[in-house]
């Protein structure tokens, strides 16, 4: 059996430290679900983010699957994991909800959900053949990531406006920031655009939100505490 090179040994660890972190972020909701459970209500939280979530799991796990992604196995292990987390994230949000219009939107989203990968994942196999497959599936994963790594846009938004980081977890921008890093790596080892573009965007994005953490926690008193909840 061959030694592994430097070049593998990196890639598998840059791969395994954005699993790692993935993992950190995957259970920063907790706190919130925590207080979801407590109230037994959801309360403004936003269910939206999940669902998102959820579906950028399943993209990403498709592009890592071997029928069209080779030597992508700890991209699919983060997704596969992430999609798990979502899932009940999304039946405890379910659960919860305050009203039977919120759960008639939640069924609605999911819906949609499913008929876009179902989309994504036929039409990947049925009209592409590699590379063109890869490159369509690839496409498609980046839009994703590009669309989850700009969700936290809005609460920034909240944080400036209120001069408040309530909704803004500490831990939750530095998860994204140090899985954005590692991945973003990971895939330029791998010479990988798909990987490495929107990660990147992701290491701008939790950076940012880290800065915005540092300057108004200092001054942090919520001047109103009917802020939405986005987290």
């Amino acid at each position: 059996m061959d030694s592994l090179s430097l070049y593998d040994i990196s890639c598998f660890a840059a791969g395994s430290a954005g699993n790692i972190f993935a993992f950190a972020l995957f259970l920063s909701p907790v706190p919130t679900f925590k207080r979801i459970l407590k109230a037994k209500s959801t309360e403004q939280f936003d269910g939206l983010p999940y669902l998102l979530s959820l579906l950028n799991c399943f993209i990403c796990l498709w592009y890592a699957l071997p029928w069209v992604s080779d030597g992508r196995l700890l991209v699919a292990t983060v997704n596969g994991t992430g999609a798990v987390f979502q899932l009940a994230y999304i039946s405890l949000f379910f659960i919860y909800a305050d009203s039977r219009k919120t759960r008639l939107r939640i069924i609605g989203l999911l819906a949609l959900l499913v008929c876009a990968f179902a989309v994504v994942s036929y039409g990947s196999l049925a009209f592409f053949d590699q590379p063109l497959r890869q490159q369509f599936v690839g496409a498609v994963s980046m839009a994703s990531l590009i669309s989850m790594f700009a969700s936290p846009l809005a609460v920034m938004g909240v944080v400036i406006r209120t001069e408040c980081v309530e909704f803004m977890p500490f831990y939750l921008s530095l998860s994204t920031l140090l899985m954005s890093a590692s991945f973003a790596v990971y895939g330029f080892l791998l010479r990988d655009f798909f990987i490495y573009l929107p990660n990147g965007l992701g290491v701008v994005l939790g950076a940012t939100q880290l800065v915005l953490y540092a300057y108004y926690s200092r001054k942090w008193r919520c001047k109103d505490s009917s802020a939405p909840l986005l987290a």
